[in-house]
């Protein structure tokens, strides 16, 4: 069995599956269904998971191992077991033409095999064509084109329906409204076509998109999966182009007319690269066990070179014919299945937790780790999101902790050694008190915690540094320590401040003010006449980063224009007012302004002669 080290370690013993108590056996399946159930609820509808991949499915394995012990205590398939639902209640459904099912997973070279080996005896040979592509880590869709055109774009759902995203997918990077109709390469799409591919983001975008929010004082996304699955369910189309959303198609569906579909797996390939779909750039073949294991194993060396984010293989039969033949179970299809790589993981101690605070307030738990070696770098410090997070996994000072990091994703603590835990260790507390002004935090909510005192030195020295970054008018010269002098002597409270400085301000060792002094403050000055976006990003308004200030600054034009700006005229009935900007920017951009020390900020900068303006 599978799963039955996990089974034996919750209930004791060496038993499998098959020889543990009904009883603690029917318990067992119940706790992993309402688990599980749970997990697809954060993962598929709110993109917010709490475990890692790898743990998921090893909840899944385990149920299934349990299943097959007990199939009279497994009672049927429930969402639970099967597929989880991604439909949020926010978008129309829409019924798939033919059900969209997932992929049978396997972990090891042993169970790849046992796959092929039973694809083998059933088509009585071991000498079938396969097809070998990357697993994307995204979002599963479904695009549909009709006489070329670009209908309809709907999510996996619960296999059957799924939510209709067709306005966000237009906004996809390189997804066609039409298909090229008459490449002799492809010849002319079908009458209409389903064709099946994954959302995702790419790496640049996804370090791009975190800069920003980190920038922002906003949470950070765990990895691209999370960010392709959020963005894609927003309201506002335009956020899913701001957020570099690309799609990447591998299989087709319904095809009318029937004669029209392709023969094979790689002629669908070579047919939607000339319809100019995004497609792989190179897929694999193999005629037996032998070279499919070599392929996936290619797959996996080469998936650090690629710039989107993979979790796996695919295997797949190559003639149509045959996949139609052997068909489905209720899940996945018999002709297909996916290789799942393990995550580079490493285990450390967990020093300490400290509590940064950002220039908003947010305070953010964050493990100090004894330095160790993972996915081609040395991690001595991983985020742990909030305190709800902390609780949940019970991490403590002195643990010996799992990390994961896999490619591009941001490290993270995923499981605690309790067998090795220190004698006397105590649960974390989270502080009650802000640890750089001593301010009580305030609650938003069961996860936000906030330091409330705007002129808490740490939230300053986090507005300055963010106004004085290439986010904002690129002081290069105004670093981290000197900002830090700047605001404990009293120098600095706003960025207006700024703009009031002398070089014997700068001058913190007593000697007089030298050269570099003088070219910073040379810089300063020249910053009252930046770009007009680099001022408004540095105002460090949340949720408006370089793309919605450069839409801002050409609304406006001048700071005197932005700073006169009507709140309420900002929103409109559906959303944003103002074109091209995304209503969760607009209403922060409201609140900014509506605030009564933002409005004297603003006109404190244009009293210094600060006169940026759209060029």
């Amino acid at each position: 069995m599978l799963c039955w080290i996990v089974v034996a370690a919750l209930f004791g013993g060496d038993a499998p599956p098959g020889e543990l108590p009904p009883e603690a056996a029917s318990r067992r399946i119940e706790e992993l269904r309402r688990e599980i159930a749970h997990h697809d609820e954060l993962y598929f509808r709110h993109a917010e998971p709490e475990i890692s991949d790898s743990t998921y499915d090893g909840l899944k394995r385990e149920l299934a191992a349990l299943g097959e012990a007990f199939p009279a205590l497994a009672g049927g398939l429930s969402p639970a077991d099967g597929l989880g639902d991604d439909r949020t209640g926010l978008f129309p459904t829409y019924r798939h033409r033919e059900p969209m099912l997932g992929l049978e997973k396997t972990y090891s070279e042993t169970e790849l095999r046992v796959f092929l080996a039973r694809l083998a005896r059933s088509e009585g040979r071991d000498d079938l064509p396969f097809v070998i592509e990357p697993k994307v880590d995204g979002l599963a869709v479904s695009v549909t084109y009709e006489k070329g055109k670009l209908v309809r774009a709907v999510t996996r759902g619960n296999g059957t329906e799924g939510d209709d995203i067709t306005a966000n997918a237009r906004n996809l990077r390189r997804l066609p409204r039409e298909l090229r109709m008459n490449d002799p390469a492809g010849g002319p799409p079908p009458e209409s076509i389903e064709l099946r591919g994954e959302i995702y983001v790419p790496f640049a975008d996804f370090r791009r998109v975190n800069e920003e929010r980190e920038a922002a004082d906003e949470s950070l996304f765990a990895n691209p999966r999370n960010l392709a699955a959020g963005t894609i369910r927003q309201t506002d189309p335009e956020e899913v182009e701001r957020r570099g959303l690309d799609v990447v198609f591998y299989g087709f569906a319904a095809c009318e007319p029937a004669s029209a579909a392709p023969a094979t797996q790689r002629e669908l390939h070579e047919r939607m690269r000339a319809w100019g779909l995004p497609v792989f750039a190179a897929i694999r073949t193999a005629r037996n066990a032998d070279e499919v294991w070599s392929a996936v194993q290619e797959v996996g060396r080469e998936r650090a070179n690629l710039a989107f984010p993979t979790d796996g293989a695919v295997v797949k039969l190559d003639p149509v014919a045959l996949q139609r033949r052997l068909g489905a179970s209720e899940t996945a299809p018999r002709w297909a299945v996916a290789y799942k790589f393990a995550p580079e993981r490493a285990r450390t101690r967990l020093l300490a937790i400290s509590v940064q605070v950002g220039r908003t307030g947010l305070l953010t738990p964050v493990a100090e780790l004894a330095p160790v070696a993972i996915a081609g770098s040395t991690i001595s410090r991983a985020t742990l999101h909030n305190s709800r997070e902390v609780a949940r996994h019970d991490f403590r000072i002195g643990d010996t902790v799992v990390v994961e990091k896999a490619g591009e994703i941001i490290p993270e603590l995923v499981e605690v050694d309790f067998a090795t835990r220190p004698a006397g260790s105590r649960p974390y507390v989270f502080p009650a008190a802000c640890p750089v002004c001593g301010t009580e935090i305030a609650a938003e909510g069961d996860v936000i915690r906030r330091c409330p005192n705007p002129s808490c030195p740490a939230q300053v020295r986090g507005r300055i540094g963010h106004f004085a970054s290439k986010a904002g008018v690129n002081l290069p010269g105004l670093g981290p320590a000197l900002i830090d002098a700047l605001v404990a002597r009293g120098k600095i409270r706003t960025i207006a401040d700024l703009y009031r400085l002398k070089p014997a301000d700068l001058d913190s060792q007593g000697t007089g003010p030298d050269r570099t002094a003088d070219r910073l403050i040379a810089a300063i000055a020249a910053s009252r006449q930046s770009e007009l976006w680099r001022f408004i990003s540095g105002l460090g308004i949340p949720r408006v980063g370089e793309a919605a200030a450069k839409v801002l600054a050409r609304r406006f034009g001048s700071l005197a224009a932005l700073a006169a700006a009507q709140p309420a005229n900002l929103i409109a009935d559906r959303g944003s007012a103002v074109p091209g900007l995304g209503t969760a920017a607009a209403l922060s951009v409201r609140d900014f302004l509506a605030d009564r020390g933002n409005r004297a900020l603003l006109a404190e900068l244009q009293e210094a002669g600060v006169n940026p303006a759209e060029r």
